[in-house]
């Protein structure tokens, strides 16, 4: 049964500016840049007929390509951190883009997401990581030059459900047209 979630694929040339800012945090585990990505829908572990209805319902998708804008760094979990990730900027393309999506896997049975949509590309995941540590390395690695791309397609990634953090496949790719 595959775990599934719609996204966008990070470049190549981001996701190394990205990966450069690895390192010099105790308790993180760090996010293979191969695998970053932002996520759009976190759909879950579905069974192959829904996969296949899923998979083909998003060919519907009609939008055009749109910046997509990397800005800067933060922390998820307040006072118990479990994540740092690369903020994204919400822009409306991309905010109707996840709109879009959210219903029509509502439209098709699934539950809403239970958290407002914050786009952002994990970097690390967080076990026994101290606040003022994260606090530390945020001052220090926080701050780089907003990097941005044109989002021309996005993705229905699949990964494995005990893993977190990667190895995502791409199962299918839906692009945006002028």
């Amino acid at each position: 049964m595959p775990r599934l979630f719609t996204g966008l694929e990070i470049p190549a040339e981001i996701g190394q500016t990205l990966s450069n800012l690895r390192g010099g945090l105790p308790g993180a585990r760090w996010i293979d840049p191969e695998n970053y990505h932002v996520t759009l829908r976190f759909i879950g572990d579905i069974d192959g007929m829904s996969a296949n209805e899923i998979a083909s319902m998003l060919f519907r998708v009609d939008r055009k390509p749109f910046e997509v804008k990397v800005q800067g760094l933060m922390s998820y979990g307040g006072r118990k951190p479990r994540a740092v990730v690369a903020t994204i900027a919400p822009s409306k393309p991309l905010m109707e883009l996840q709109a879009e999506l959210e219903r029509m896997m509502q439209r098709i049975g699934l539950d809403p997401e239970g958290r407002k949509f914050t786009p952002h590309v994990t970097l690390a995941r967080l076990h026994d990581a101290s606040d003022r540590d994260v606090a530390d390395y945020l001052s220090l690695r926080g701050y780089f030059p907003s990097k941005a791309f044109m989002a021309e397609r996005f993705v229905l990634f699949s990964s494995r459900a005990s893993t977190g953090g990667g190895p995502y496949v791409v199962e299918d790719a839906y692009e945006l047209c002028e």
